[in-house]
């Protein structure tokens, strides 16, 4: 992935459904998902936009967080996607793909004008 500086107001408006999406295949802890996000390109999401994403995430009953010992370290929190959880990613697809395709065509009258 490239490194280039993506506008902050970006990554907040689609942090929900990329967490929901990366814990969709597996269960992971905070700061397992930021790095996750960062390998994929969105930089880096700072503590006080991941977890409280989270948090919001888990009170809509669309994550379950679990409280894990570590290893040899402090314990961790621990997410995993609930059955709503899979529902509203799928939504959170769709609406996406419909989105994407307005902002281009307006993107893309701009460019031509």
């Amino acid at each position: 992935m490239s490194n280039i500086q993506l506008p902050v107001g970006w990554i907040r408006g689609v942090l929900d459904p990329c967490l929901l999406a990366l814990l969709s295949s597996a269960e992971a802890y905070g700061y397992e998902l930021a790095g996750r996000l960062e390998q994929a390109g969105l930089g880096r999401v700072p503590g006080g936009s991941l977890y409280p994403s989270l948090l919001r995430l888990e009170k809509q009953g669309l994550l379950v967080a679990d409280w894990r010992a570590g290893d040899g370290g402090p314990g961790r929190k621990y997410y995993q996607l609930t059955p709503a959880g899979q529902s509203a990613l799928c939504e959170h697809v769709g609406l996406w793909d419909e989105f994407a395709a307005r902002v281009t065509s307006v993107l893309g009258a701009g460019v031509e004008s």
